[in-house]
């Protein structure tokens, strides 16, 4: 039973889960948009969502720390303070859009482009 579960595991054991998720993360901000799942573009999408946010409402050196910590890039966390903070300074939420994109042709998962407006 799940009771009381609120994320999804993916079929993965909490390690990989974890850094599969930290690097898809860095991903999304250094490179704006990526191609994947679409259940594993539904869990990486808050996760983005609330490192946006929650940069804008801390002030520099405690937002740089808390990226650095979860980001495995420092350039990621760089262009998410220098640039893409500037870019949703009006905007307070919804930084990410997930666009449909077909089947993977091997196992017919359904396959979306998750990407920052």
């Amino acid at each position: 039973m799940r009771h009381r579960v609120k994320s999804k595991r993916l079929n993965r054991n909490k390690a990989h889960l974890d850094a599969m998720l930290r690097n898809m993360a860095t991903s999304i901000i250094l490179y704006e948009k990526i191609k994947t799942t679409k259940s594993k573009a539904k869990v990486v999408k808050p996760i983005v969502e609330k490192l946006i946010s929650n940069s804008k409402k801390q002030s520099l050196p405690v937002a740089m720390r808390a990226l650095n910590s979860y980001l495995s890039d420092k350039n990621a966390s760089k262009k998410l303070i220098r640039e893409l903070l500037e870019r949703y300074k009006d905007r307070n939420s919804g930084f990410l859009r997930v666009i449909p994109l077909g089947f993977r042709a091997g196992d017919s998962a359904p396959i979306v482009q998750i990407e920052l407006i």
